[in-house]
């Protein structure tokens, strides 16, 4: 039997057009529900994961907050239009009505990417090369493709940069894909193969993208498993989960580019300091825009070092310590995962309109970090 209420209790921290999963108390095969109270109704739509049904919405609440919403399996209003997913053999598209605002390429270069990606004015907030030609942009590091995740040393060898003698990341087999009113995901399994023929590791990579009103909201997880013999991640700058800001947006092009972290550090400053959260923003198309990135809490070596650059790099980067703080001996930020064992990373990626303290990101960091708390009647 379905339950009849559910209520969300914000006890630690503000909840800003922030995704909530609640785990239901039994298995529900139900697309859609609505959460209905005095007159208010929002949609919520019904996920399995890991063997476990959840339900899924975008909430807002002040700390202290309180909510019940009443459950219903029927609309009792009009639904947004959903995120819709689809898959070709060499990519995975996310389109919200006529447009497509993200997509996924699996196949075709040295490692998965998103490209292109459309940030909160519906412009591309990601640079197009090596992608594609555009005029007038930066065209340095050609690995730079606008969103991905690898590293610079697995077991000594490069994944970050491409060519010859170079790592590939390489898609297995896509596990789960969905769309849905109010969030897409898309799970896919990847093996990391060495220069000669050699599988060192895999991954299970999950992207899910929100159907928020207020900016666009991304979750991307990634849990390497060694399946092969034990990982050395290696104490290097060039990693991790990374980002290459639309050209307009380079702090070096001195048109409105900015970097702030989550200590208050600026631009240059904010290279290879530890921070919970980073946002880059600046200039696409007449707008500023911005990509804050948040470190979750469960992350190895939280609050994270940034590979963030006044050129246009914006990564995440928790090994490379050695190259970050002057003094600090080579192999400090190694990290092994034993064999058989994981490592997972998660982070929320907000694709916001504004300046860093206007558009409140500071503040939405309370939503990913804490969790609520949720009672089923």
């Amino acid at each position: 039997m379905i339950p009849k209420t559910v209520t969300i209790h914000a006890k630690q921290g503000d909840w800003r057009d922030a995704p909530v999963w609640a785990a239901l108390p039994q298995p529900v095969k139900h697309g859609e529900m609505w959460l209905v109270e005095r007159g208010t109704q929002v949609l919520a739509q019904v996920v399995s994961r890991d063997r476990q049904s959840y339900l899924v919405w975008l909430q807002t609440l002040s700390k202290g907050q309180r909510k019940t919403w009443n459950l219903a399996e029927k609309s009792r209003g009009t639904s947004p239009s959903p995120i819709e997913a689809s898959q070709t053999d060499q990519a995975v598209e996310f389109r919200i009505g006529d447009q497509t605002v993200a997509t996924f390429v699996l196949k075709g270069a040295q490692k998965p990417y998103i490209y292109p990606l459309l940030g909160a004015n519906n412009k591309p907030i990601t640079r197009h090369f090596p992608m594609k030609a555009v005029s007038g942009e930066t065209i340095d590091h050609p690995h730079h493709r606008s969103m991905w995740f690898t590293h610079g040393e697995v077991n000594g060898i490069d994944f970050w940069t491409e060519g010859a003698n170079r790592g590939r990341i390489v898609h297995r087999q896509t596990e789960t894909l969905h769309g849905g009113p109010v969030l897409a995901r898309l799970v896919t399994i990847n093996d990391w193969i060495s220069p000669d023929g050699k599988k060192v590791l895999e991954d299970t990579t999950e992207f899910r993208l929100y159907n928020t009103t207020d900016g666009r909201l991304i979750e991307y997880e990634i849990e390497l498993r060694a399946t092969e013999g034990d990982i050395l991640l290696g104490d290097t700058k060039e990693g991790t989960f990374g980002i290459r800001v639309a050209s307009s947006m380079e702090v070096t092009r001195k048109a409105g580019g900015q970097i702030v972290n989550a200590r208050g550090q600026r631009d240059q400053a904010t290279w290879g300091k530890a921070a919970e959260w980073c946002d880059y923003t600046g200039p696409v198309e007449g707008d500023v825009v911005g990509i804050a990135i948040y470190d979750h809490p469960q992350n190895l070596r939280h609050p994270t070092t940034w590979h963030v650059r006044d050129y246009g790099l914006f990564a995440v980067n928790p090994f490379g310590l050695h190259d970050f703080s002057p003094g600090v001996p080579d192999g400090t930020g190694d990290h092994t995962i034993k064999k058989g064992d994981s490592l997972k990373f998660r982070y929320r990626v907000w694709l916001h309109k504004g300046r860093t303290e206007e558009a409140g990101v500071s503040e939405r960091f309370d939503s990913y970090r804490l969790t609520p708390e949720i009672s089923w009647k």
